[in-house]
């Protein structure tokens, strides 16, 4: 029998509990999450692939230590759909927060779909508690020195606090 592998492809700028989320769901159906972050020349994350890949690392081992196992990050700077055929998902994992995400993700999916038929979505509703976390808005309260504990894994705070005094 084959894994079931599913790419859950982002951002991840930083992950948010609306991002764990999602991963614990996924997990419930797939034997292996990649999670692949986005890397493209022409935006300027906040923080590096290899600052976002430790902060996604650190957060699922303080979560579950076992599902670390089953969860690799890698970075992608070309198709998600290539990115996914790469690394032998048969399906991608996508959040869905309210009706404007849905609209988004439907087309997103016809268009992958029409270039890898063979690779499916499926898409995960958000818990409610964390329906409205974005990691753009995020990144703005921390900026303002507001309080995002109940948005983000203790780890990504202190990141988040650590990388927006040193600005």
């Amino acid at each position: 029998m084959s894994k079931r592998v599913g790419l859950y492809p982002g951002s991840f700028d930083p992950i948010t509990n609306g991002h764990i989320d999602i991963l614990q769901q996924s997990l419930a159906i797939a034997d292996k999450i990649i999670i692949a972050i986005g890397v493209h020349p022409g935006k300027i994350p906040l923080f590096t692939f290899e600052e976002r890949e430790d902060m996604i690392t650190r957060t699922i081992k303080d979560w579950d230590n076992q599902a670390s196992e089953r969860v690799q990050v890698i970075s992608f700077d070309n198709l998600v759909v290539d990115a996914a055929r790469k690394h032998s998902a048969s399906f991608m994992i996508r959040g869905l927060r309210d009706g404007t995400d849905l609209d988004y993700e439907m087309q997103l999916a016809g268009m992958n779909g029409a270039m890898a038929p063979e690779i499916g979505t499926i898409y995960f509703p958000a818990s409610p508690e964390v329906r409205p976390i974005t990691a753009t808005l995020v990144r703005q309260i921390a900026k303002l020195n507001g309080d995002i504990s109940h948005f983000t894994p203790k780890f990504v705070v202190q990141k988040l606090t650590e990388k927006f005094n040193q600005q």
